[in-house]
């Protein structure tokens, strides 16, 4: 028979002798891969093409929301102005219009982004834009004339539903890995960026510097058939692609008056337009005049 002592020491043995064995065996293992646990691989950067969709999505967002914005404030002066109530809503109802169809023209040009809550986001844009442009259209700058308040407050109604679908890109980039890091360099989704800010910054002259030459000087005849890019110093008509319109350059802005509208831009960068018949650009604007550009739409 065997003692409980030798039992006792027995045992004990094969368990240090099991517990060796396997310690051995892990750091053999570990020392003998000679590698570190596994890490994760990096993420794929996202492609030029996304950057630059993202980058659009994010300045015509940015555009709409300036444009809600401004349309607020230019109503709220309408509503102050007394007497010059018309002439103020017949220049917001001349501007504010273009104004949201060259938005909707911009997401039109986006290529599809690949990613398809994204490309969801863009075709919920178009639709919501397609619907305000349509109501947009049956307004006129002329309607001012009978009721100034009135038909502005229904045309900001009409810009202020132009908010982002949800969910909206900022959401959908908690989703999408890619979709994260294409926001992330795109300089247009930076806090603070403004649509158009490194071109006017580049492009338009400051308002006490000399105006930039007109490819058509003085020569307004030019104009005729509603092609011309022209310098105008002192009040007077242009007659453009039918169209009889009279020019007011002032120190800081200029006045366009036709037989049923009138319409006043500040600066550079205004834009002018009578349905598909005519369109004006301010390309430069200060004291001693302006240059205009006039284009068919």
């Amino acid at each position: 028979m065997f003692k409980r002592g030798s039992v006792t020491v027995l045992a004990a043995g094969l368990v240090l002798a099991v517990g060796g064995c396997g310690s051995g065996t892990d750091e053999k293992a570990a020392h003998a891969s000679g590698k570190k646990s596994a890490e994760p691989a990096p993420a794929r950067p996202p492609s030029k093409e996304l950057v630059e969709w993202v980058g659009g999505m994010c300045e015509s967002t940015s555009a709409l929301k300036d444009l809600r914005a401004e349309s607020a404030a230019d109503l709220k002066e309408i509503r102050e102005s007394g007497q010059s109530a018309q002439f103020l809503a017949v220049s917001y109802l001349s501007q504010t219009p273009t104004a949201v169809e060259d938005v909707e023209s911009d997401l039109k040009g986006l290529d599809p982004s690949g990613v398809p809550a994204a490309d969801r986001l863009l075709d919920a844009w178009l639709k919501k834009l397609k619907g305000v442009t349509a109501e947009l259209d049956e307004v006129s700058p002329g309607d001012a004339l009978d009721d100034a308040e009135g038909i502005t407050a229904g045309v900001d109604k009409l810009v202020q539903s132009l908010t982002p679908p949800k969910p909206d890109l900022p959401a959908l980039t908690k989703k999408d890995s890619q979709l994260a890091a294409a926001y992330k360099r795109a300089e247009q989704c930076a806090p603070g960026w403004k649509p158009g800010e490194e071109a006017e910054d580049t492009a338009s002259p400051a308002p006490t510097g000399p105006l930039p030459k007109a490819a058509d000087g003085k020569n307004t005849d030019a104009c005729s058939d509603g092609e011309c890019e022209v310098l105008v110093t002192s009040p007077g008509w242009i007659t453009a692609n039918g169209l009889d319109v009279h020019v007011i350059p002032g120190d800081d802005s200029v006045t366009f008056e036709t037989p049923s509208s009138v319409m006043r831009l500040g600066g550079a960068g205004g834009v002018a337009k009578w349905g598909d018949d005519l369109k004006v650009t301010v390309v430069a604007q200060n004291k001693d005049g302006a240059v205009l550009k006039f284009t068919v739409p």
